[in-house]
Order: structure tokens, then sequence, then C-alpha cells
């Protein structure tokens, strides 16, 4: 969790990101070889940062550039009349004031493509690996690992400035930031590998930041809905796995463990947006889905054909597999599970869900409901085999069990 912040304050000392990231690199390295005798310090983002910036200047000695880098490097050492770091008070002047948001603007730079965006800034920012990106993006390690790589080039070589934008370029650049936080937290929302089902810290992060983005921006419909969106599905975290860490279907939920008051900063959010005409975005879209859910006391007063009619707008605004996937589930439970196959029967060819576990989860849900238990049985083995969450897989393989031989 210290990576994203040492190479974020790092990139504002070197002003470049292959340097800032060996440099935290380097320091983490040199905390697993001297913390097991020294036990962690106190404080060991400032160890980690100390020990980069140590390494930093080593490196400059080397290549006989000390004598112009020495200030640059020691700059945050030096104090004011008050007593205060030049660097500190530079970031507290800044637009937004926060390094890490910092570089998710610089990741999210018009001269990367979209996808190299947002897969960079998850594995800068989250420490998401090229596997985690890859299962994220539905694409595969190798295709990931040569974006990110490619990303990194093309940053310096374009010379691009460490700093959050101002004006219209920060709005171009505001669909990208949105969707980068909006994967980081879905990533710890619902973990693709490993042993967890989820990673509270990368929601924590992700909610961190768009409090940020809502703060910075507060009449953008836009920042308002995602922020709405990620309260709404955080509140149903205590709720989510079972004493055995197993997941726990929304249906089945003990809601009485949601977390009432993020729900009712989600549904303010979300109000705020439908007001500043936000209603048919993307986000404020998938807000409101997640507060059909939330407003609903119980599983069976849930409105499952309003969801319907959202997922229905949402695929208008952004068509995927992943939509319609989604839209197929909530068909399945306003109509009938007959409904949901029907829809699944369109989008089962689509190459983006042929190796996504949900797509064979979901239909064998279909089936269990439709009282087809050997078709729903094999449906859900193959859910599991093709998920990597370790969780995920024991909940379906327990699915499986329950239609019986």
């Amino acid at each position: 969790m210290e990576q994203a912040r040492l190479i974020a304050g790092l990139m504002r000392l070197v002003r470049d990101l292959g340097e800032a990231e060996e440099l935290a690199q380097d320091a983490l390295v040199a905390a697993l070889e001297q913390w097991p005798a020294s036990g962690i310090p106190d404080r060991p983002g400032a160890w980690l940062m100390a020990a980069a910036r140590n390494r930093g200047l080593d490196r400059m000695r080397r290549a006989k550039l000390m004598a112009r880098k020495h200030e640059e490097l020691g700059r945050d050492q030096e104090v004011d009349g008050e007593g205060r770091a030049p660097d500190l008070d530079r970031a507290l002047d800044d637009d937004v004031g926060d390094e890490l948001l910092s570089l998710i603007f610089t990741a999210c730079h018009p001269v990367l493509s979209r996808e190299a965006r947002a897969a960079l800034t998850l594995r800068l920012i989250a420490g998401l690996t090229t596997d985690e990106i890859a299962r994220a993006f539905l694409s595969t390690e190798a295709t990931i690992a040569q974006r990110i790589v490619r990303a990194k080039k093309t940053i310096r070589d374009a010379g691009a400035a460490y700093e959050v934008p101002r004006g219209p370029e920060r709005n171009e650049r505001l669909a990208s930031v949105l969707e980068v936080i909006y994967l980081i937290f879905n990533e710890g929302y619902a973990a693709t590998a490993g042993e967890d089902l989820i990673r509270p810290a990368l929601c924590t992060e992700a909610r961190r930041l768009g409090r940020i983005l809502a703060g910075l921006m507060p009449d953008e419909p836009e920042v308002l809905g995602l922020l709405a969106l990620m309260e709404i599905q955080a509140s149903r975290f205590a709720a989510r796995t079972g004493a055995d860490g197993l997941p726990v279907p929304i249906t089945e939920q003990n809601r009485a463990r949601w977390d009432r008051l993020l729900i009712r900063r989600g549904l303010a959010a979300l109000d705020r947006s439908e007001a500043l005409g936000g209603n048919d975005g993307p986000y404020t879209l998938q807000a409101a889905i997640a507060a059909g859910h939330a407003r609903a006391r119980t599983a069976e007063e849930t409105d499952w054909k309003r969801i319907a009619a959202l997922y229905d707008s949402l695929r208008e605004v952004v068509p995927s597999p992943v939509v319609d996937l989604n839209r197929a589930v909530a068909y399945s439970m306003a109509f009938g599970p007959d409904a949901g196959l029907a829809l699944l029967a369109d989008i089962e060819q689509a190459p983006a869900l042929q190796h996504y576990s949900l797509l064979p989860a979901a239909r064998g849900d279909f089936l269990f409901r439709a009282g087809r238990l050997a078709e729903a049985r094999l449906e859900l083995e193959r859910a599991a085999a093709l998920t990597r969450n370790e969780r995920e897989k024991a909940f379906l393989l327990r699915r499986a069990a329950a239609c019986g031989g």
C-alpha cells in the first residue's frame, strides 16, 4: 500500500516515471533486507522515501550529475521561515493537493490510448499484477504487459508534466481518470485472483480518490455518480461473505449488516448527480441500479423490473458483453430464469466472455432456478474451473454439489 504513494512522491522530485518506479523498487528491496532484523519503523513510508532518495543521489553521483541534481532532490528537506518544507507548500497550494491524484492524471495523459492509461494507473496506483489487470480488461497478460511498457516509454518520450491539468484539458482526461478509479474499486470489490474475495484497502483508496474528485468538481454529474456507486457498493462489505469466507449472494445477504451511513452518502451523491442532469451517465446509471438494492429493506422488495429497465438504458450508453450479462441476470430475476437464458443465448459467443467465469455461473444459476439441475451442475463446475479466486471457486463448487449427482 505504500508503493503507490512512494512512486507519487518520487515523481514530484525526479520527474521521470521510470526512474521513480525503479527507485521505489530499490527502497522496497532494502526494506525486505533490513526490516526483519531492525523491525518495521514507526513511519515506514518516510523510511522508504528516505531510502529511495538516497539511492537517487547515489545514481546521480555515478552519473556525475550530483552538482546539478542535489538541490532538486534535497529541496523537500529545506524549510522556510515558518518551518515548513517548500514542497509541502506546493502540495497544499496545488489544485488538488494529492500526489496520488497527480500521478493518476499523469498516467492518463492524452498521448496514451484509453486502455494504456487505465492499465498503467492500475499498475502504479493499485499495485495490481499484469494478470489482475488483464482479468479486469478481459484481455491477456502478455497484451497488458506490453501495453504498460509502451505507456511508460511514451510518457517519458513525450516529457509529460507531472501535474493535475487545468481547464478543458482536465475535463478531457476526466473520463479516463473515472474509469481507472472504478477499476481499482472493482478489483477490491471482487478480487479476480487469490485467497480473498474482497480487498477492502483498494476500495478505500478508490473511494478516497473519488471524494477528492468530488470536492474538486462538485458540479460534475459523473464524478458524483461514480462516488455514489462506490459508496453504495462498499456498504455491503460486512454482509458479502459468510463465516466460512465464501460469498453470499445479494438476495441472501443480511441487510441489517449493510452500512446505512455509506448508503445515505451514496444516495445523497446520486440525488445530486441526477439533479445536475446526469441521469444518462454510465456511472450514474450504475449507481441507480445499486440504489435499487440499497432502498429495498428485504430481497423480496427489490424492484427488479426497474433494475432491468436501467440496464436497458446502460447498454445504450456503454454497450458491452459484461453489461449484457448483468442485464440478463436482472431479467432473470424480473421475468423468470427462462428470460435470462434467452438473453444469454444472444451473447454467449462474444469473444470477451469465452473465458469469463461469470457467464457459466449465471447460466448455472438460471438453470438451477428453472429446475434443470443436471445442466446447472455442469455450468457451475465449468465456472469454478475458470475462476482464479479460491473463495469464488469454493462457492461455485458448493452450488454445483447442491444440484445433486
